[in-house]
C-alpha cells in the first residue's frame, strides 16, 4: 500500500464518525426513546388481570391506573378488550369505557365456552396504533390516510381457567 494511501485512509474515517455518530443518534430515537420535541414517549398503562385463576362463569377484572404521562385518548375514549382460550379461540371481543389518560376498569364473566388452560387477554386502546414505538398517538381516524396497525407486541395478560 502506498504511503499516500495510509494517509488518506484516517482522513475518510475521521470525517465518516461524525455522520456515523448522527445516524446512531437518529435511529436510536426513532425507537422506544424520546420521542419528536424531546418529550418522553406516553405509552398506553399495563393493564392487570384479576384473579389470575378462574372458572368459566367466574367474573374477572381487567383494569389499568391513568398513565403517568398526557396521552389524551379523548373524553369518549375506549379499551378494546380480547379473550382468546387455550384452544386458540377468541371468546370475547368487547370495548369499555376507559379515561383520557387511560385508566379503565372493566370485569366481565369467563366465557362458559372457554377451554381449559392459558388465555391470553389482551388490552389496548381502540382505535389508536402504537406500533411506532415512540409513544405518539397515532388515531386510526386521523387524516386521508387510514393507518393501519404494523407487527408490534400486543400487550397480554394470562388468565389460568380451571374446570
Amino acid at each position: 500500500m502506498s504511503s499516500s494511501a495510509r494517509l488518506a485512509r484516517p482522513r475518510l474515517q475521521r470525517a465518516a464518525l461524525p455522520i456515523s455518530v448522527a445516524m446512531l443518534v437518529s435511529l436510536a430515537s426513532a425507537g422506544c426513546g424520546a420521542s419528536v420535541g424531546g418529550a418522553p414517549p406516553c405509552l398506553p398503562p399495563e393493564h392487570t388481570v384479576s384473579p389470575s385463576s378462574a372458572k368459566p362463569g367466574d367474573s374477572v377484572t381487567v383494569s389499568a391506573p391513568d398513565a403517568k404521562c398526557d396521552p389524551r385518548y379523548g373524553e369518549d375514549a375506549v379499551i378494546s378488550i380480547v379473550f382468546i382460550d387455550a384452544a386458540g379461540v377468541e371468546v370475547l371481543n368487547t370495548t369499555a369505557p376507559m379515561a383520557d389518560a387511560g385508566g379503565f376498569n372493566f370485569t366481565a364473566e369467563v366465557p362458559l365456552n372457554s377451554a381449559p388452560g392459558v388465555m391470553a387477554v389482551n388490552a389496548m386502546p381502540h382505535g389508536v396504533d402504537w406500533c411506532d414505538d415512540t409513544g405518539k398517538n397515532n388515531r386510526v381516524s386521523q387524516g386521508e390516510l387510514p393507518l393501519e396497525r404494523a407487527s408490534c407486541v400486543l400487550p397480554t395478560k394470562p388468565l389460568n381457567i380451571t374446570n
